[in-house]
């Protein structure tokens, strides 16, 4: 029975198996997908908790529902937690989603129209900065930037070039697949030379910024959107910080602008995982994300395989298998039978379709949650090479797969 949910069989026994059965993923699979992370049981508890019971539309001291005083309580909480830890301004804890942070930045500062300069899909950045499949696509006028052909990194002068031929209203810094540091200083001299706002998407770097592995974007940026799981380990949800100035626009954006009632359980969840990134030990568990990513990437180079840019600075890398002959879904499918899950990625001046690719993306944050280093890396990396190496061999799959149970086994998830 899930360690999670323990009374839903007696209600539904076909939910409570398809728990059960997630329960046993999670526990005997080793999870390299950077976005992904194994919250607390702290915060699957706030998260599971009769906060869920209530509206609260509105803002604390100013809600349009009565009985919110202890809902107010925990906003507060949460907000002021946040603030601590990263210096902000003003924060935001309502938005469901990074993409719905995002989208209410757009909606307060921006026209239907607009232009917004940020960094190409295929490159690295996220669909809610502007993919023509996404809103932003579709309502915004999008200037996409690339990374340099050679170093397969942002070259910042190419960037001020575009900038100034363009005149975006709004640039965004910020990436779901950049392996290296990004420089928001550079960032904002660029966005005051073109007179353009300046936004940070920190959703995978938020817990690296907070324990100074990566330099934050609060003293460059006017708003930085960022979700609360991740590197951050809380709840699925996002969060707002921006300057004062653009507070009142914020959150009549986030609220009555694009969304309802604050879900006030998760809000609650996102107020105990700040608590938790207060803490010395979650210091030391960003400074392990960093050295686990370092030591996966460069066993990987290592056993031969070509990274994008030639390594990572953060938590996350990019594998570009176009020598191998092996395309990004057929790593993601052969790697997911033997236990190692890992998502398919694009890759700069991607030839393939989304959906095939010619790479993976790698991260440690949940490994590193599980307690494995350094040795743990290097038996991964070389599980993820011999099962590559090895796609037709059953033998030598199922090897895999007994000795990737064998590891979860050592490294419990929920103790």
């Amino acid at each position: 029975m899930s360690i999670i949910l323990k009374n839903v069989n007696e209600v539904d026994s076909e939910v409570s198996e398809i728990l059960d059965l997630e329960e046993k993923r999670q526990k005997f699979k080793i999870n390299l997908i950077a976005s992904e992370n194994y919250a607390s049981t702290a915060v699957m508890e706030t998260q599971g908790s009769l906060m869920t019971n209530k509206y609260a539309e509105g803002y604390p001291g100013k809600r349009y529902y009565g009985g919110c005083e202890y809902h107010d309580m925990v906003e507060n909480l949460a907000i002021e937690r946040a603030k601590k830890l990263f210096g902000a301004e003003h924060v935001n804890v309502q938005p469901h989603s990074g993409t719905q942070a995002n989208m209410a930045i757009y909606f307060a500062m921006l026209d239907v129209g607009d232009t917004i300069m940020s960094m190409n899909l295929s490159h690295g950045g996220h669909l809610s900065h502007g993919s023509p499949v996404n809103f932003t696509g579709k309502y915004f006028d999008i200037v996409s930037y690339e990374v340099d052909k050679e170093t397969q990194t942002l070259n910042f002068d190419t960037l001020r070039d575009l900038a100034l031929k363009h005149q975006p209203k709004l640039i965004i810094a910020g990436a779901s697949a950049y392996p290296r540091e990004i420089d928001f200083a550079a960032f904002r001299e660029i966005a005051d030379e073109v007179g353009a706002y300046f936004l940070a998407d920190i959703a995978h770097i938020a817990g690296l910024v907070i324990a100074g592995l990566h330099k934050s974007p609060i003293p460059y940026a006017d708003f930085v959107t960022t979700t609360t799981h991740k590197t951050l380990r809380g709840p699925r949800g996002g969060m707002i910080m921006c300057k004062k100035e653009y507070a009142e626009k914020v959150n009549r954006m986030v609220f009555p602008g694009i969304q309802g009632g604050p879900l006030m359980h998760a809000i609650a969840a996102k107020a105990v995982a700040f608590k938790e990134a207060m803490s010395d030990n979650f210091m030391k568990y960003q400074k392990q994300i960093v050295i686990n990513a370092k030591t996966l990437a460069n066993e990987l180079m290592i056993n031969g395989f070509d990274l994008v840019s030639g390594g990572t600075d953060n938590h996350l890398m990019l594998a570009d298998l176009i020598k191998t002959g092996i395309t990004g879904k057929e790593a993601e499918e052969t790697l997911g039978n033997v236990g190692i899950i890992v998502s398919r990625s694009t890759i700069p001046f991607e030839t393939r379709s989304p959906f095939v690719t010619s790479g993976i993306r790698l991260g440690t944050p949940a490994v590193t949650t599980r307690g494995m280093k350094e040795e743990e890396m290097k038996l991964i990396a070389d599980w993820v090479t011999k099962s590559l190496n090895n796609i037709e061999n059953a033998t030598i799959q199922n090897e895999i797969l007994s000795a990737v149970e064998g590891l979860c086994t050592q490294f419990p998830l929920f103790k």
